[in-house]
């Protein structure tokens, strides 16, 4: 079995804690190996849960086999969107960043002020010169 290390703010961390201090899960690693199995079910068609207990821990979480998000794919394209306008952002590539979003969404379309919110994040921090979270 492989292990990553992954930075997340503190703000998730705390929250993880809180989740694991109520018995919602047993332990942090719990939570992580859920939570990617859980995002991995929901962008990729092939990939089948292999975390022990997957099953009753969506159900106890009341969460739906095939989550609805935004769009009728599922959401797929639109977390590639974000994919896409995290990644231009991270690179302060905010002209492409918004050409992309123009191309793909029309101005009052709700995913699309989602991504300008998005891009404007990396914007800021940019130009506050703050190194935005991997």
């Amino acid at each position: 079995m492989a292990k990553d290390t992954v930075r997340y703010p503190d703000e998730v961390v705390d929250e993880i804690d809180a989740l694991v201090d109520d018995g919602v899960f047993e332990s942090k690693s719990e939570f992580y190996r859920f939570s990617a199995e859980y995002v991995l079910a929901l962008v990729s068609d092939d990939w089948e849960p292999e975390t022990f207990n997957y099953g009753e821990i969506r159900d106890e979480l009341d969460l739906q086999e095939e989550p609805v998000l935004i769009g009728a794919d599922g959401g797929r394209d639109f977390l590639n969107a974000v994919i896409t306008v995290r990644q231009l952002g991270l690179r302060n590539d905010f002209a492409e960043a918004e050409q992309f979003i123009d191309e793909n969404y029309e101005t009052t379309d709700r995913s699309g002020m989602i991504l300008e919110e998005l891009l404007r994040v990396y914007r800021d921090r940019a130009e506050n010169g703050s190194t935005p979270g991997v």
